[in-house]
């Protein structure tokens, strides 16, 4: 593998990991927000601390390199989820976008979990 590659993996993991790092802080300071949200589409408000320690947790761990594959699968899952509970109003354009951002999204995580974190990382 060239350095080149290392460098560039290294780039696409930081790319990826900031959406969840970023959504993680975003429902800690907007939390009692997020817990209407989530009740509004049924969903419990018992389950916002795990998605908070996924995000965070899942996308610091993809960042860093730690675990990247199982970071990046448990993050690839959580997409998909995401996507159809939440962007599945094929009507409304807006949602139809986020629904394939979370679909493109899940596919580079994939590719993490099938190919790895790459040289630049703590630990694969």
């Amino acid at each position: 593998m060239s350095a080149q590659t290392g460098w560039v993996s290294l780039l696409g993991r930081a790319l990826l990991a900031a959406i969840f790092i970023l959504a993680g802080w975003n429902k800690i300071t907007g939390y009692d927000g997020t817990v209407q949200y989530m009740q509004a589409f049924g969903l419990p408000a018992l389950l916002l601390p795990m998605v908070i320690a996924l995000e965070l947790g899942g996308g610091l761990a993809l960042l860093a390199g730690f675990l990247a594959r199982w970071a990046a699968l448990a993050l690839a899952l959580f997409s998909l989820a995401a996507a159809v509970i939440f962007h599945s109003n094929f009507s409304d354009a807006t949602q139809m976008s986020m629904f394939l951002k979370n679909l493109a999204i899940t596919g580079g995580l994939l590719l993490v979990f099938a190919y790895g974190p790459g040289p630049l990382s703590v630990r694969e």
